[in-house]
């Protein structure tokens, strides 16, 4: 071989393995990342108690915070809260200010257009948050009142076409950025009720901070299973996500955190009858 064929030569594999190093690079997963990076991203709801709230402590603290540090112990990294509000819990994954959702997120058909879903971690039924002067004794009587909830949720979908349902005119709808705007408004008399998750009005109520505040039965809407998101194409995070879900129910794990935050007898199901998601 030549000393000019040499060199070409000598050139293209320095090309090819410089080539191969960046596409390693650009290959590197979600997983290794957090790994390596030793620090776990985890979008939290903070106004959601007892799924997400501040402490005496002003400390980020429930349900999902806690699952949150369980899922960094598990990847040996620090856990780093990010107040995420409900409006954007999906845009904060999708432009990578966070890693994982863990934000009491229900699975629905739509968002999985967007993100990627593991199996449910956390289910809720619907109750009716109203005032104690508001004349509501059962989800029926929210008819035509002035009712809200937050924009973009499941929930508030739900409720939106049961309120279409009616077509009572006297009746509106009002859609609110976050729930405490939401808890807020009920308070101030702009709308007479709201539904939502079972565990967070308990702790509403419980918490002092709405006197006014009451529950009034439950509402005609499905159980509401939440998952954990993370990026569409973040496919081995996901499959891991998924293998921590199930560890923490074979372990004992998830109903240990239930009852430490949600309280009651009984964790209840994560899973639809007859359906295996």
């Amino acid at each position: 071989m030549s000393r000019q064929n040499w060199g070409r030569g000598a050139l293209v594999s320095l090309m090819l393995a410089a080539f191969a190093g960046g596409s390693a690079a650009h290959a590197q997963s979600a997983l290794d990342k957090i790994v390596q990076s030793k620090t776990l991203r985890c979008g939290v709801q903070l106004d959601y108690p007892p799924a997400g709230f501040r402490n005496q402590k002003n400390e980020p603290d429930g349900y999902d915070v806690a699952y949150c540090k369980d899922m960094a112990k598990a990847l040996g990294a620090t856990a780093q809260i990010i107040e995420t509000p409900s409006s954007e819990r999906i845009p904060a994954l999708v432009s990578n200010r966070i890693d994982v959702l863990i934000a009491s997120a229900s699975i629905t058909t739509q968002r999985a257009l967007t993100v990627a879903f593991s199996q449910p971690y956390v289910s809720y039924t619907n109750v009716v948050l109203t005032r104690n002067d508001a004349g509501v004794e059962k989800f029926d009587d929210m008819k035509g009142r002035a009712i809200g909830g937050v924009t973009g949720t499941t929930t508030e979908q739900e409720l939106k076409s049961l309120y279409s349902a009616w077509k009572d005119a006297k009746g509106s709808y009002t859609g609110y950025g976050s729930e405490a705007e939401s808890y807020l408004a009920l308070t101030q008399g702009k709308i007479d009720g709201i539904i939502l998750g079972n565990a967070s009005a308990g702790a509403l109520v419980r918490s002092g901070q709405f006197p006014t505040l009451v529950i009034k039965g439950e509402a005609p809407t499905p159980a509401d299973l939440c998952g954990i998101a993370v990026r569409k194409d973040d496919r081995d995070l996901l499959s891991w996500v998924r293998v921590f879900v199930w560890s923490q129910v074979r372990t004992g794990r998830y109903k240990e955190l239930y009852f430490q935050y949600f309280g009651g007898s009984e964790s209840p199901s994560l899973s639809v009858p007859g359906v295996d998601f």
